[in-house]
């Protein structure tokens, strides 16, 4: 079973679902919620980079519990590895309901970015 507690760290991302991020049963799409995981990790690969990082790839997923409209998504990102010029992002996504203050892990990947440079091939990330 999954941790029960979010990261020791600030999220990097925090939003509101809204209606247009649902189906028609009110269930946030998995889609954007790897999108918003992608994102955070994004940043987070970005930052290190000190530029452009692109998502080269993201392992299995598994979707522990629903979403729903309404819900605060947290989505936290640190990095784990850093190689030449690739980055592990272990990613997780957490939801509290709106009125409510528990958390539940939804879920969770590792994303793997390059360092890129104007040319868009890959780059050494400074060590």
């Amino acid at each position: 079973m999954p941790d029960s507690t979010p990261p020791d760290i600030e999220p990097t991302i925090r939003v509101s679902t809204m209606p247009a991020d649902a189906n028609a049963y009110g269930d946030i799409f998995g889609g954007w919620l790897v999108g918003q995981m992608d994102m955070a990790a994004g940043l987070v690969a970005a930052r290190r980079a000190r530029g452009r990082a692109v998502t080269i790839a993201m392992d299995g997923m598994q979707f522990h519990a629903p979403v729903f409209v309404g819900d605060e998504v947290s989505v936290y990102a640190q990095i784990v590895k850093v190689g030449r010029s690739s980055m592990k992002i272990d990613v997780e996504a957490w939801r509290r309901d709106r009125h409510g203050e528990e958390r539940q892990l939804v879920t969770q990947a590792v994303f793997t970015f390059v360092a890129v440079g104007e040319d868009r091939k890959p780059r050494a990330v400074d060590q």
